[in-house]
């Protein structure tokens, strides 16, 4: 079965809200192992909208559709729908029942242009809606299916598993292919270094797929396998991660929706240690990261912003002389911070980034985006240089995930040759 994904509403188009159905409901069949041929976004014209219809119906054995339900003026769908399939609008008892519930629950006055959200098309099945008063409509026709959906995603997401994928399901019976998916989680290392080290992708994926996708923090590699036995998918995305992680292992820091916050917060509860953070180009963004894990009291002890200089020399006893020779974005401060900020929170760990997140700021031999970042434990103290690039954000994105890394590789035993 293959699908096409139409989403409907001028506020996507002139990028006041942002598609987040579409991706959704993508994912959600591709796991059902229906393939997405197609997606697009429409303004609330009638006439542009019905020719999309068309267009999608005729090539495609599924057409999921969102937007465009409401009450007021700009709610085209369920118009041009009825138009496009030659049907009528019904009242549909349960959907009207549904309304009145809902009104009664939030203590409002239901009134004639509520009521008339419980007009169905005549050929359709209602998705009903308890968390709003558009219902979805479910059409069969010609051996295809057409949905059509409310694009508020709160409103969406309930339908689409509660009554969507269990119908698809049915429908696609003992022919729905397996798909399994797994995301292993990198950072550290460019997309194109990645690429590299993999080597033979024909060699190592066989059939499978796989897909760099890169962001601020790393680069996410999406293996996708296709099969009709559940177990054997099962078995062959296992063996294909294992043979990456023989390869790239070492930059590898977790799974699927993990994060590297939560990843380093269970390395040091399971070991019993604790952390001090000592910033000043970052903010406290890595101490926020940090305080974002439930538990972090547990090993995180405290965190420092020394921006300036003096609270450097201050607070952490960074020593002034260091500072006039090498300046305060520099491996020597960075060490002496991890190790300041160590001795007065009395932790296992201390941890430091001094940098220049731009654009201005820099020097001659120090560019935007050099950033050090130190670490100190009861047997090492030592600081690493890093090169982020021109853009402040990102570049504040950059090294806190660099810093957390630091703590991961410390506390595995993992060099940090490069």
């Amino acid at each position: 079965m293959n699908a096409f994904l139409i989403t409907i509403g001028d506020e996507i188009l002139i990028g006041q809200v942002i598609n987040t159905n579409a991706a959704f409901i993508g994912e959600k069949l591709s796991e059902l192992g229906v393939d997405v041929i197609g997606s697009s976004v429409l303004p609330d014209n009638e006439n542009v909208i019905k020719n999309e219809f068309e267009r999608a119906f005729n090539n495609s054995d599924l057409v999921i559709v969102t937007g465009g339900l409401g009450p007021t003026h700009d709610d085209v769908t369920r118009k041009v729908i009825v138009d496009f399939f030659e049907t009528e609008l019904v009242m549909n008892q349960d959907v009207l029942n549904d309304i009145k519930k809902l009104f009664e629950s939030r203590g409002r006055q239901l009134t004639k242009i509520n009521e008339e959200q419980a007009l169905v098309p005549k050929i359709a099945v209602p998705i009903r809606n308890s968390r709003g008063t558009a219902p979805g409509i479910w059409i069969e026709k010609e051996n295809k299916i057409f949905i059509a959906m409310p694009g508020v995603p709160y409103e969406m997401h309930l339908m689409m598993e509660s009554f969507v994928i269990p119908k698809l399901k049915e429908k696609l019976g003992d022919s729905k292919k397996i798909v399994l998916r797994k995301n292993l989680l990198t950072t550290g290392i460019p997309e194109s270094h990645l690429y590299e080290r993999l080597g033979d992708l024909k060699e190592l994926l066989g059939e499978a797929k796989m897909a760099f996708l890169p962001n601020q923090f790393g680069v996410r590699l999406r293996i996708t396998v296709e099969d009709n036995n559940e177990e054997s998918a099962k078995s062959r995305i296992e063996a294909i991660e294992q043979k990456i992680r023989t390869k790239i292992g070492k930059y590898i820091y977790g799974k699927d929706d993990e994060t590297l916050e939560a990843v380093v917060a269970k390395l040091l509860t399971d070991r019993g240690l604790t952390l001090a953070v000592a910033e000043s180009c970052t903010g406290g963004y890595v101490t926020h990261r940090l305080t974002n894990i439930s538990g972090s009291s547990k090993f995180l002890e405290r965190g420092v912003v020394a921006y300036s200089n003096a609270a450097k020399v201050e607070l952490l006893k960074v020593d002034e002389d260091v500072i006039s020779k090498y300046g305060a974005v520099s491996i020597e401060v960075a060490r002496q911070m991890a190790e300041g900020v160590k001795s007065i929170s009395g932790t296992d760990i201390g941890l430091s980034v001094t940098g220049i997140m731009g654009p201005t700021g820099a020097t001659p031999d120090k560019p935007v985006g050099l950033v050090y970042i130190g670490i100190c434990d009861d047997t090492i103290c030592t600081a690493k240089e890093f090169r982020f690039g021109d853009a402040r954000l990102l570049n504040k994105d950059r090294a806190s995930q660099a810093a957390l890394d630091m703590i991961r590789r410390n506390l595995l035993g993992i060099p940090y040759d490069d």
